[in-house]
């Protein structure tokens, strides 16, 4: 590599990316706006039956969108801040202390409030210990907060990061965009080959009579087809870094990632849910890297985004358990539209807040106390990057996300 190309890898390892912290919060309101439209197929009669169906056609792969982006970020912000001096048990000790605190207090407070009477121990245990995403079964899936399934695919991006980075930097820069469109058509691949090589079997999905529950399984819950995802991230990151990937803007990429979005309206769910989004997505996330990087104005980089950004895993977590905490304590009854506007209004208002106690006295405290050993030699201390100049690590992706 010359030697400005190294010169530019440096300069965008230490810009703090606040473009992609500010759009974590849309990611993660898309899905609350999906979860809201699931309570009515989760036993909540909270919206008439035909208002529910109209309700989730609208935004029936606004969860999925969501999802595919934090996985792509989550590979994207880790190559990132990736220290050249970091060792794998250290990077591990990192992840596992941004992400699990969280999910276990949220664990415990979806039983407390919903899960608990309905939830036999065995799926309880394989949701405590991010097991529920081996298994071909709705009720194990989703079976505590239906939220969480993620975090345990995000648990083997994490196992398997060092080893993917250091297998991807192996690949000649000039080849990586090769690599690029090599893992998106694997992506778009994965919901054609679920279909047609796995048993769709007599159990389908509820809101979605059409689709499979153990395709659907196959293509969008199990972790190892979702490492493309992840792994679109990191070779996305290292196209930028390397000055390889040909931006085309954050309006551009936004118009984009929204077109993908309508199209997905047209296309079966199981490739609406998993292929559709998925590479626009990543290219908007390039693009906001290229933005905080040059310095450019972008509207998802201010106090209050970047604010709601940095709360946004908390929010991710908590959100479900807390839209059906209030319908119990508002009275378990049915809304009329305008209603259950004001309802979801509240449960945003809630959520926020939660969302906030969680990031201020859980996972701040403990990524700040824990992530790194107490003791650190001398010579490292010194070799030690400057916090301001870091990135922001604990801040831009949906396990650290």
């Amino acid at each position: 590599m010359s030697t400005d190309r190294m010169s530019a890898t440096v300069r965008s390892r230490v810009i703090r990316l606040n473009t992609l912290t500010g759009l974590r919060f849309p990611a993660a309101f898309v899905v609350f706006l999906y979860h809201a439209a699931l309570l009515g197929y989760l036993g909540l009669n909270w919206l008439s039956p035909e208002n529910v169906h109209d309700y989730y056609r609208s935004v029936h792969h606004a969860g999925a969108l969501g999802v595919s982006f934090f996985f792509v970020l989550s590979g994207f912000v880790l190559t990132w801040s990736a220290r050249d001096t970091d060792t794998a048990p250290r990077f591990w000790r990192r992840r596992f202390l941004k992400i699990v605190p969280n999910y276990l207090v949220v664990w415990v407070l979806a039983m407390v409030v919903f899960a608990a009477p309905r939830t036999d121990m065995k799926i309880g245990l394989l949701n405590f210990f991010m097991l529920q995403v081996y298994y071909p079964d709705f009720s194990i899936n989703f079976g505590v907060n239906p939220a969480g399934w993620s975090l345990a695919v995000e648990a083997v991006f994490y196992l398997s990061f060092p080893l993917l980075l250091r297998l991807i930097k192996k690949i000649p820069v000039n080849r990586i965009n090769l690599w690029v469109a090599i893992v998106g058509l694997g992506i778009i691949a994965t919901p054609f080959l679920s279909t047609h090589l796995a048993p769709a079997k007599s159990v389908f999905m509820p809101m979605e009579p059409e689709t499979s529950v153990n395709q659907y399984f196959y293509s969008y819950i199990l972790p190892f087809p979702r490492i493309l995802d992840f792994a679109l991230g990191i070779l996305v990151a290292r196209s930028v870094m390397t000055g390889r990937w040909r931006n085309i803007g954050m309006v551009w990429a936004g118009a984009l990632l929204v077109a993908s979005y309508v199209l997905g309206y047209f296309t079966p769910y199981i490739y609406s849910s998993r292929a559709v989004c998925v590479i626009p997505a990543a290219i908007l996330i390039a693009a906001g890297a290229i933005a905080d990087r040059d310095r450019r104005f972008t509207v998802f980089r201010n106090k209050v985004t970047v604010w709601l950004g940095d709360i946004s895993f908390a929010f991710y977590l908590v959100h479900f358990t807390v839209l059906e905490g209030l319908w119990k304590l508002l009275g378990s009854k049915l809304y009329t539209g305008p209603q259950a506007a004001a309802m979801l209004v509240l449960g945003l208002g809630v959520s926020i807040l939660a969302s906030w106690a969680l990031y201020s006295l859980i996972e701040r405290p403990i990524t700040r106390r824990w992530s790194n050993p107490r003791k650190r030699p001398v010579a490292a201390q010194r070799e030690a990057v400057p916090a301001e100049s870091q990135p922001l690590v604990a801040g831009l992706a949906i396990e650290e996300r």
